[in-house]
């Protein structure tokens, strides 16, 4: 089974309150699941992996064949591509995460650079999350 993911983080002051947002839908667009969390104060980049860390974490669940993930991100995206170096510790640390669970799941991951305007839910998600200052589940 073939499964597209969207993930943001969001932010308000950088760092400030956080969360972050994911949809995980099927290869006809039908949504699988959809999750908002808050993770409290953190910067812009820590939401941005933590939404790719959370959405790797459901994706286990599926058994998928193949897995596209979409980010808005340039430089999550970047560095897990592996075209941007991985300089900060702290996003060491979450990058050896992400590639931990990539290797977890046992599937060929994509992760695809989208445009701000492509990815409403996971934006909207996060966004929601953060100003209730609680999880989301869809």
């Amino acid at each position: 089974m073939k499964l597209y993911a969207y993930v943001d983080g969001s932010c308000f002051g950088n760092p400030g309150e956080a969360g972050y947002g994911f949809v995980i839908q099927d290869s006809e667009g039908n949504p699988l699941e959809e999750q908002g969390v808050y993770i409290g104060r953190a910067t812009n980049n820590i939401a941005e992996y933590s939404a790719l860390i959370g959405c790797l974490d459901a994706l286990i669940k599926y058994k998928p064949d193949e897995v596209t993930v979409y980010s808005d991100s340039q430089l999550l995206v970047n560095q897990i591509n592996g075209d941007y170096a991985v300089k900060k510790d702290h996003l060491k640390e979450l990058y050896s995460k992400v590639m931990h669970k990539i290797n977890k799941l046992s599937a060929p991951v994509k992760i695809v650079h989208v445009l701000r305007d492509k990815n409403k839910k996971a934006d909207s998600l996060a966004r929601k999350a953060v100003l209730k200052k609680e999880s989301i589940t869809i």
